[in-house]
């Protein structure tokens, strides 16, 4: 019979023929580090959604405001992250995150507002 290691630490393993890992900790481990990369990218997303979602509604108090896209830019919004596109028939573009969008318009400004 083939000796087996752990996956994780390197150990022997003994008992059934199929098991991988000496350990729970070291099974437990071994899937947490699997799955680091894909569930840090989404939760980096989200947070940096929930982020510009806090800065929104701080500054759109009622329902519709104008301001200076830079007051946005020192709060640290990403103008590149938003949850969804509205465009108009006018063809007037609202970038929403969740239900708080903003409408970039000429001279640095931006209108908030809220769906």
């Amino acid at each position: 019979m083939e000796e087996k290691f752990c996956l994780e630490c390197g150990e022997k393993v003994v008992g059934r023929s199929d098991k991988k890992f000496c350990n729970d900790q070291c099974r437990n481990a071994f899937n947490n580090k699997l799955e680091v990369g894909n569930k840090s990218l989404v939760r980096n997303i989200n947070n940096a959604l929930k982020k510009n979602y806090k800065i929104l509604c701080e500054l759109n108090t009622t329902g519709k405001t104008k301001v200076s896209k830079s007051i946005l830019e020192e709060k640290g919004f990403n103008f590149n992250l938003y949850t969804n596109i509205y465009e108009t028939k006018t063809g007037n573009r609202y970038n929403y995150c969740y239900d708080e969008g903003y409408l970039l318009l000429e001279a640095d400004q931006v209108l908030l507002v809220k769906k």
